[in-house]
């Protein structure tokens, strides 16, 4: 039996994935609400660092006046980013990213539900990660 099909098929969902994860950290993908929409899927959740619980709308809305949404501020710097494929059009990423001097701990689900659709996180959660902590 050959699982190169597989493999390769894996590979490109991870890949897809963690490009729409990229996507979502460009400060104009998070300035822009139609943008961000694209990549957030209808019934989005996110339990943000703030330990504060977002919908799709809720974020859609206060996304490009978070942190990370202007050009000449700061940016996210991920790190480790890595993905897996937990079942045929769902992927778990996960990575650590910085903000400033503020540092987290990412994990996100990315899911595809038929071929037409585009790549679209169904959930994220993030974690300060404290200082002193490796």
């Amino acid at each position: 039996m050959n699982d190169a099909p597989a493999q390769n098929d894996a590979s490109a969902q991870v890949a897809a994935a963690i490009a729409g994860e990229l996507r979502l950290m460009d400060p104009g993908v998070r300035a822009s609400r139609e943008l961000a929409a694209e990549l957030l899927d209808p019934e989005f959740v996110e339990v943000g660092a703030s330990g504060r619980r977002y919908g799709y709308e809720q974020l859609i809305a206060e996304l490009p006046d978070k942190a990370g949404a202007s050009a000449d501020g700061p940016r996210y710097e991920p790190s480790g980013m890595t993905g897996v494929v937990l079942a045929p059009g769902l992927v778990l990423v996960t990575f650590e990213a910085r903000l400033g001097d503020r540092r987290s701990r990412h994990s996100s689900l990315w899911r595809r539900r038929d071929e037409q659709s585009g790549w679209r996180m169904y959930y994220h959660h993030a974690t300060v990660v404290p200082p002193g902590v490796e």
